[in-house]
């Protein structure tokens, strides 16, 4: 986006920190787009109108028919469309925005069948540690896209910035095939698991789990359920903070603390690589923590929660007051990041925890909520920005996601549970399952 957008016809640009240590002489190339703030954040935010829209669809989908498929189709037809980008976007801004929203019907499927497949995969005294694991795939991708983004939109190859969307977009569709290969739905299925490996997944399955026709969904017990709005609200909380992130960090770098974009590109990937190293060091404590029964699993998730939401609201505030300091405002943004990869072990494995059956309609439902912010969330930063890139209005922004996270973690500890629900399963139940069953009387 910072390399799309014509510098000259965007917004007015105020020079509060026009000078700073890791700052260089580098002219950002000139766009080609005359997009206002309003204009970029509703582009940015289109994705998310899509998205939320196979949430639901694609957890039941791969409850009844497996993940594979759909998580495999879902990141291809994202890929395909990724290719076709610098296209739509000079024809015009609604056929751009069109395009990001088929694309996110495309992604919506992906996290609820992932969950789903987690559901089926994990044993339950690995799943902090496997789960982050497989999750911070997500930051770790991005730990790589960005520099390479930088790098390709400063360079001349294939036009600059339309080589991002070609180069990732090929990557996308190639990554398929491997998938289609390498994954299977279940353990049952693997031509390669070891007896003892499947036995042990196996243990921690209820029996009606493993049959091929699923169990109706109890509906009326789920919404009916305090513990799963509160995860809805809780992982709405969770993604307004990323997403001002993951959307805006660049614009942020860019605009006010006057990165050039090779310094953006890597700058704005760090928070993410110390977001994944943390979510793997807190899993493994997590998953010993509970193999110990140092404390019930509920517990468990509400501590790392916790770390995860006030950590990055108190660095937000350090953002605040570091004001042009360039080496402290990025220290902070990095440190923020990091300590929301506690979350890995806190709201975002509480789906399997509260029903392994169930765990990508779960997903489904407080990933479509928590979307909401995805399109928000930018909407709110272009408003409060638009015609006014200044310290002052960033402020704003910071003030409303330190808000957000501590009302919204605040909540999850008090009326958050990772305890098995008595309608998270079927009536026919493992000896494993019965186990957990007693560890967890005892919560809350």
């Amino acid at each position: 986006m910072v390399a799309m957008v014509n510098i000259d016809t965007n917004t007015t640009v105020v020079s509060e920190c026009s000078v700073g240590p890791l700052n260089d002489t580098h002219k950002i190339k000139d766009g080609e787009f005359k997009w206002d703030s309003n204009t970029q954040g509703t582009i940015l935010g289109s994705f998310f109108y899509g998205y939320l829209l196979t949430q639901v669809p694609g957890g039941r989908m791969a409850e009844k028919f497996g993940g594979k498929w759909l998580f495999g189709l879902g990141v291809l037809c994202t890929s395909v469309l990724t290719l076709l980008t610098p296209i739509a976007a000079r024809w015009g801004v609604v056929p751009l925005i069109v395009l990001r929203v088929c694309e996110g019907l495309g992604e919506g499927v992906t996290f609820p069948a992932m969950h789903a497949m987690l559901g089926t995969w994990l044993p339950k005294m690995e799943r902090s540690l496997l789960g982050t694991i497989i999750y911070s795939g997500a930051q770790i991708g991005t730990v790589i896209s960005m520099p390479i983004s930088g790098l390709l939109c400063d360079s001349d190859f294939l036009g600059g910035w339309p080589s991002v969307f070609y180069v990732f977009g090929t990557l996308g569709c190639i990554w398929t095939i491997f998938w289609g290969i390498l994954i299977y739905e279940t353990p049952d299925v693997h031509p390669r698991i070891s007896r003892a490996e499947l036995l042990l997944i196996q243990a921690d399955r209820s029996d009606d789990s493993q049959k091929k026709n699923k169990p109706n969904i109890p509906w009326k017990k789920i919404l009916t359920s305090i513990p799963v709005w509160t995860l809805m609200i809780t992982h709405f909380g969770q993604n307004w903070g990323f997403y001002t992130f993951l959307t805006m960090l660049p614009t942020y770098l860019s605009s006010i603390l006057r990165f050039n974009i090779k310094s953006d590109g890597f700058i704005s990937a760090l928070p993410y690589l110390l977001q994944a190293i943390v979510g793997w060091v807190t899993s493994y404590i997590a998953d010993y923590a509970r193999q110990r029964q140092y404390f019930t699993i509920s517990t468990i998730r509400k501590i790392c929660n916790t770390v995860g939401f006030i950590g990055p609201a108190i660095c937000l505030l350090g953002v605040i007051v570091s004001g042009c300091n360039h080496i402290w405002s990025v220290v902070f943004l990095t440190l923020a990041m990091g300590f929301n990869g506690f979350t890995f072990s806190g709201y975002m494995v509480t789906h399997v925890d509260m029903s392994p059956e169930f765990a990508g309609t779960l997903m489904g439902m407080t990933n479509a909520f928590a979307t909401l912010t995805g399109f928000l969330a930018p909407k709110a930063v272009g408003a409060l920005t638009q015609n006014n890139q200044t310290l002052a209005q960033w402020r704003i922004v910071f003030y409303i996601a330190i808000g957000v996270y501590v009302v919204t973690g605040a909540l999850y500890v008090l009326c958050g549970s990772a305890k098995l629900q008595k309608w998270g399963a079927s009536k026919s139940r493992s000896l494993s399952d019965i186990a957990e069953k007693a560890e967890t009387t005892s919560d809350e």
